[in-house]
């Protein structure tokens, strides 16, 4: 209805196109502001946590993304089912699907973000950067044209220069990205970057664009209603990346002077107001080291990282997208933003970053987040991390009064959170936290490729968690007495024990003392512990003077300990039968390293190929992993269909040795 010349838009359902932390965080404005709100779910998220907090929730489709979360039928005919009138699509998915917005608007639902027609002109790569060439902002020099053949695309790139990156035409978070060094891997880096865009977004479409070396990936997040206001937040640092993929995200910026924030703003600011653009927004920027910035595109939906915004606003990002789709005009004015201190935020991804980053599922055994930080997420004890959709499962964000404060903070709140059963990047982020470089705020976007091995280092005492996964194997093993304090009478024999931990294997022996004190020897070395407490999921001790304490958790043949915030998975051996080391393809046969969707066969039946030579590439959690040969031969079997979904061991192609 309309009020004077404004338009109103109440509502008062909401349904939530989105799944896990997002879902949860868009219910958790939605529902402070008196509405209700409906999930939706794949088959795989049938028992989720976002589904059980909502007051109403939907099944939308089988497990695959294509086949629920981006099923636009599908997400339209739950919205009628439920009763709701409005429809939040979070962010990821379809968030920025100009037909998803469109078909809400012509079911008479409200679409809670921009309309379709700015999510076409900004959400489109290409199309946004003409725009903003046209209104005079720097654009990096590149290719953003209709003709995509191979030839075309090649040729293209050698005028522009390499190296050049390679980006999906729709959509964003790393995905159909790919940077190429030199003309010779192109070829291959463009079909990987369709196949992945396709997959994630449904159009295989690809620009290219210059690579500028090193730079600040630096965002502004903006703000439009439809009272012709607009609003700038400031900035966000995103430049600590890995695959193209966003790990640690800050505001403010360490490398953005006040000056160069209003610079960058009023041009963000400038193009919401010139595409009467309504709702939030992210101008995302490139800024090199002599200061000069870069329009990259435009995110016409919230991001990820939003909660620094608010941490250092003390603005509901979330409200704010609420109040403006029901016409309400913005509350606050430019000159009222104030920011406050300092915000960090990490993604905490299911993950091995030892192994390419290579992604996880499978149950999460024990999770538990500490007090006093925030913590977004949708997980339990319990939960099934499936291998379907994005790996991020958690983001943890601390605010501080300086930036100093807010690092201090974050990796205390890292250390504290606990999440056994499947491996995550807990580590890594808290490796790339303490590195002197983040410290000092001298991150790029090539920070980690710069520092990897100095942030995957080894376990500082290497040695020490040994001899303590030994004593706690020895302690938590069900088939032996209850811990008990105190001195011994009984005759002390050495306890033989083989483990592994971080796919290196370990010979020990534990032996408890008349003392009561445990000795454990590896490699001739001999670690000595007191205990004074041992609980079902903690243990107390003493070790060359000094008291500490872990973290346990024993499941089966599996022990997780966490000491001093590093988690480790220790496997015990002691009983296991002897295994064919085959893991590494050293058989002749190629494994599924994780659940995934086979996207590319890259060899046949006949062909000779040399170890470590691509022959398969899977999609899991919506990104491409490329397998690999592991001797010389012959491709003796293809055991797999492009498309098929495939089980994490499974074998897909088997080479004889010749």
């Amino acid at each position: 209805m309309r009020n004077g010349s404004v338009l109103h838009r109440p509502f008062f359902k909401v349904l939530v196109a989105n799944r896990g932390e997002i879902a949860l965080r868009v219910m958790r404005s939605a529902r402070r502001l008196g509405l209700s709100v409906v999930a939706v779910h794949s088959d795989a998220d049938r028992d989720a946590l976002h589904v059980h907090q909502a007051d109403q929730a939907v099944r939308i489709g089988e497990a695959l993304p294509v086949q629920s979360y981006l099923n636009i039928p599908a997400i339209i005919a739950a919205a009628k089912a439920s009763g709701a009138d409005a429809v939040h699509p979070g962010y990821g998915f379809l968030a920025e699907n100009e037909e998803f917005a469109r078909a809400c608007k012509d079911a008479g639902l409200v679409f809670i973000g921009p309309s379709p027609q700015a999510i076409e002109a900004m959400g489109n790569k290409a199309g946004a950067k003409e725009i903003m060439k046209k209104a005079g902002v720097p654009i990096v020099p590149g290719y953003q044209g209709t003709e995509q053949g191979d030839e075309v695309m090649l040729a293209e790139a050698g005028k522009i220069g390499f190296p050049v990156m390679i980006k999906a035409v729709a959509g964003g978070g790393g995905r159909g990205m790919r940077l190429v060094t030199d003309a010779a891997s192109f070829p291959d880096a463009l079909r990987s970057a369709r196949s992945e865009a396709k997959a994630a977004f449904g159009d295989p479409t690809v620009i290219l664009e210059r690579a500028i070396q090193n730079p600040r990936h630096i965002e502004i997040q903006v703000f439009g209603d439809s009272h012709g206001n607009a609003i700038h937040l400031g900035e966000r640092d995103c430049s600590v990346q890995r695959r193209h993929q966003k790990l640690i995200e800050e505001a403010p910026s360490p490398a953005v002077t006040p000056e160069l924030r209003a610079k960058m703003g009023e041009v963000a600011v400038a193009a919401v107001k010139a595409l009467r653009y309504e709702g939030a927004g992210t101008l995302e920027f490139l800024l090199d080291a002599r200061g000069e910035f870069y329009f990259m595109e435009m995110n016409t939906r919230l991001q990820v990282e939003h909660p620094v915004t608010e941490a250092i606003t003390r603005l509901d990002l979330v409200e704010l997208q609420l109040r403006i789709a029901r016409g309400e005009p913005l509350p606050v004015k430019q000159q009222d933003i104030r920011f406050e201190g300092h915000a960090i935020e990490v993604r905490l991804c299911s993950e091995d970053a030892a192994q390419d980053f290579m992604p996880q599922s499978g149950r999460m055994a024990r999770w538990q987040v500490p007090d006093g930080i925030r913590v977004e997420h949708a997980l339990q004890s319990g939960s099934e991390i499936p291998p379907f959709y994005d790996s991020m499962i958690a983001k943890v964000i601390s605010h501080g009064a300086t930036r100093e404060e807010a690092r201090a903070r974050l990796i205390v709140g890292l250390e504290q959170l606990t999440a056994f059963g499947v491996t995550t990047n807990q580590a890594f982020l808290m490796s790339c936290l303490r590195h002197p470089g983040f410290a000092k705020g001298e991150a790029t976007t090539a920070f980690i490729s710069a520092h990897r091995d100095e942030l995957l280092t080894a376990r500082a005492n290497a040695a020490f968690d040994v001899a303590l996964a030994g004593l706690l194997l020895y302690v938590t093993n069900p088939r032996a007495p209850l811990w008990q304090g105190g001195r011994s009478l009984a005759a002390t024999f050495p306890l033989p024990a083989k483990i592994e931990i971080a796919g290196e294997r370990y010979e020990l022996e534990v032996t408890r003392e008349r003392d009561g004190s445990y000795s454990v020897v590896v490699d001739g070395r001999q670690d000595r512990f007191e205990i004074d407490q041992l609980d079902p999921d903690s243990i107390r001790f003493r070790h060359d003077g000094v008291m500490d304490s872990a973290k346990v958790l024993r499941d089966g043949d599996r022990l997780y300990v966490q000491h001093r915030g590093i988690p480790l998975a220790i496997t015990d051996l002691t009983l296991a039968a002897p295994k064919a080391a085959a893991a590494n393809g050293g058989d002749g046969k190629v494994r599924a390293a994780m659940n995934g969707r086979v996207v590319a066969v890259l060899v046949k039946p006949g062909d000779r190929v040399t170890a470590g030579q691509p022959v398969l590439t899977l999609e899991a959690m919506k990104m491409e992993h490329v397998h690999k040969a592991g001797i010389d031969g012959v491709v003796a079997a293809i055991d797999v269909t492009e498309g098929e979904q495939v089980t994490t061991g499974r074998i897909v192609v088997e080479i004889e040795a010749g």
